[in-house]
This record gives structure tokens, C-alpha cells and sequence, in this order.
């Protein structure tokens, strides 16, 4: 009797149970979709595995890059220098083109990878080449690369292992764009002996590959004459090459370099289809130019120069920069009372002939001819400085 009543009991409140929970299939159908992960865009840090060993690097995605629209992207494998060698996966993103994204990404609508050079080991190295075209075939084929406009670029070292790439596999970049490189290597000094020969087998082996170089003309690092052989091996050769030697500069070509707006719109310019079968369409270009690091300067009146003398203010009035002159000298004291030369490349136009080649001032006249501010400018920002009343005219 007990056993009765008792399972009745529960049977009945089964039953009122039922009524109210949903069973378990309904309830999962009208749970609302989980939201899909946003998606993630710039440095990214990757992985990869070859031959029972794992490398970390990382990979650039710009920030318009869709995963949903399939849509086809350049991509760029990019080598970096000797000092950035390690195992974390990241200090490559410290200098040449990955500073560029940063700064400009706005000029690069690229996708980039960015692998690692352990320590101990070369961009020469077969297995590290191995290694960073496994990295540059894994993110291509995730992230929609096209394979028409697949670019190489190195610095330094990696300038090195840049023109191996080249020489290994010509068929695969649609153009080629090397900083401080060579390919006869520090660490391999014997090479020099193959100097009357080496440059003409890897020209040989390029063929119409477009190729830019660049590099400081003075570098005491990675010989500017590596530069200048390959330039002149590549040209006899009836190649595609251009070479911009950075007047004044040592071994930090690279961040001149990878700053030119030119330079990806160069890359964009070529791809691999044009070359069918390896044989390009375009007939043979040579390019040599000498680049200053800066501007001649020309010579300001005494009026000219009294004009600039003053100091200058923000729009809330806080002190900008006094401008300044000692005998026919211009200089400018900032308000932290650092001190620098300028030079006139034009009436309107100073620019500091011991600092940075992308720095300018410009002069700003009011309709009486007096200059009433300073527009300060370099490659990534602008400061407006106004002439305080009470200074000099």
C-alpha cells in the first residue's frame, strides 16, 4: 500500500512538473544563438610547427580585412634584422615594416607575416627559409591571400635571407624589396671571393623579378657596394631593378625606406601574372639615384630672419617654441630648452638640417605679409603654433 501511494505521488507531480519545464529540445531551440567572436584585426601572434619544432610570429591583418568576404589580399613576407632574432614571436614587430604599419597603416593594405629568426640561427639558414615559407603558406591560405601579389622585403639579415628567397623561388614574389641587405654575408666572409661571379648567377636566377634596394651610403655594417654589385648584375642582365642610395645614412635605411609612400604603391603596381611562365612582359628598367637626406638650404634675408624671431604659442597660450637667430643662424629653443639648428628650403619652409628628414616648419602670413604662426609637421602629426602679440615681427 505504501509503495502505491507513494509512486503515485510522484507520478502526479511528473506530471504538474511537465507542465511547466519546456522539454529539453524546445528549450535549446529557442535559446538565442551565441554571439559570434568579434573579429580580431592588426598583430595578431601565431604559431607554427615544422619538423617536431614550434616557432611564434605574428601576423598583420588590416583593419578592413573581412574573414566573411573572401575577398582576395596582397600579402607581404617580411624578414627582419639580426638584432630582433628570439623565440617570443614578437620583437620582429619592432622596427622596419611592422613600425611602418603602425604609423601608416593607412598605406599598406597588406597582409603581413612577420616570422622569427631564433637565436643562433640565419635567414640563410635552409631550415629557417623552410620555416618562414610554411608561415607564409599557412596565413595565406587562412586569411585569403592572393597569390598574384605576394611580395618579399627584408632588412639587414633579413635582407640576406630576403635575396635568397628571391633566388630560390623568383616565380613566387611579384616583386621584391630589400633595405641594408646583400647577399654576401657578414657571417660568411669568403663569399667576397665569388664577388666577380655570385651577383650575375643570382641575377641570373631573378630574372624580371622587380627588385628595389635601398641603402645608406654610409653603412659600415652591410657594405653599400653589396647593393651596388647586385644593382649592376641585375641591369647587364636586362633586369628589373631600382636602387636608392640614402645620402648620409649608416646602417638604418630601413625606417627611410619603408616610409617612402612610394613604396607600396610600387608593390601594388606588379603581379606575378604578368610573368607567365616565369618570362615578364616588361621590358628591362634600371633606376640609380643618389637621395639626400635633406634639402639645399637657401639663404634668408636679414628681414626674413628678424620677421621669424619670436616666440610662439598653442590656441590655450602655453609656450611652444621660440625662434631664435645668432648672426645669420636661425634656431628654435623648445620649452624644454632643447636647441636646434634650422635651415630654409624655401621662405616659407624650415627644416632641421641635423635632425629628422620628414621634419618641416611652415610659415604662416596674415594678409599684411606678417608672419602670424608656425605650422609644425612631420610624417605622422602637426602641431599649430601662433605668434605671441608682443614678440618679435
Amino acid at each position: 500500500m505504501f509503495s502505491f501511494f507513494r509512486w503515485a505521488t510522484i507520478a502526479a507531480l511528473l506530471a504538474v512538473a511537465g507542465g511547466l519545464v519546456a522539454p529539453a529540445s524546445a528549450a535549446h531551440a529557442s535559446r538565442p544563438a551565441a554571439p559570434m567572436a568579434p573579429q580580431e584585426t592588426g598583430f595578431l601572434n601565431r604559431k607554427i610547427a615544422l619538423h617536431g619544432a614550434t616557432y611564434r610570429f605574428q601576423v598583420y591583418l588590416p583593419e578592413e580585412w573581412r574573414r566573411d568576404e573572401r575577398k582576395s589580399w596582397p600579402i607581404v613576407l617580411f624578414l627582419h634584422g639580426r638584432g630582433e632574432r628570439g623565440a617570443e614571436g614578437m620583437w620582429q614587430t619592432q622596427v622596419g615594416l611592422p613600425q611602418a604599419l603602425r604609423d601608416h597603416p593607412e598605406r599598406w593594405p597588406f597582409i603581413v607575416v612577420m616570422p622569427q629568426c631564433p637565436l643562433g640561427s640565419f635567414w640563410t639558414d635552409a631550415a629557417i627559409l623552410q620555416m618562414a615559407m610554411a608561415a607564409l603558406d599557412q596565413e595565406a591560405a587562412e586569411f585569403h591571400a592572393d597569390p598574384q601579389r605576394t611580395y618579399l622585403t627584408g632588412l639587414s639579415m633579413g635582407g640576406y635571407g630576403a635575396w635568397e628567397l628571391a633566388r630560390l623561388e623568383p616565380r613566387r614574389w611579384a616583386a621584391v624589396a630589400i633595405a641594408s641587405g646583400g647577399i654576401f654575408w657578414s657571417y660568411a666572409p669568403e663569399r667576397w671571393q665569388q664577388a666577380a661571379t655570385l651577383p650575375a648567377e643570382y641575377a641570373r636566377a631573378l630574372g624580371k623579378t622587380p627588385i628595389w634596394l635601398f641603402h645608406g651610403t654610409d653603412d659600415t655594417i652591410v657594405n653599400p657596394r653589396q647593393s651596388e654589385l647586385m644593382y649592376e648584375a641585375v641591369k647587364a642582365n636586362n633586369g628589373h631593378i631600382r636602387l636608392w642610395l640614402y645620402q648620409g645614412l649608416h646602417h638604418d635605411s630601413w625606417t627611410r625606406a619603408y616610409n617612402e609612400p612610394e613604396l607600396p604603391r610600387w608593390l601594388l603596381a606588379h603581379r606575378s601574372e604578368s610573368r607567365p611562365g616565369g618570362k615578364s612582359e616588361q621590358s628591362a628598367f634600371a633606376e640609380r639615384l643618389i637621395v639626400p637626406l635633406h634639402p639645399p638650404a637657401i639663404k634668408l634675408s636679414a628681414a626674413q630672419i628678424e620677421a621669424l624671431e619670436g616666440e610662439y604659442g598653442d590656441a590655450g597660450g602655453r609656450s611652444g617654441t621660440t625662434i631664435y637667430r645668432q648672426g645669420e643662424q636661425l634656431y628654435e629653443k623648445t620649452q624644454v630648452g632643447d636647441v636646434f639648428e634650422l635651415a630654409a628650403e624655401s621662405p616659407n619652409e624650415l627644416f632641421y638640417p641635423n635632425g629628422s628628414s620628414a621634419s618641416r616648419i611652415l610659415v604662416e602670413h596674415n594678409a599684411q605679409g606678417r608672419v602670424v604662426a608656425l605650422l609644425f609637421r612631420d610624417d605622422r602629426h602637426e602641431e599649430k603654433w601662433e605668434k605671441k602679440s608682443g614678440s618679435h615681427n
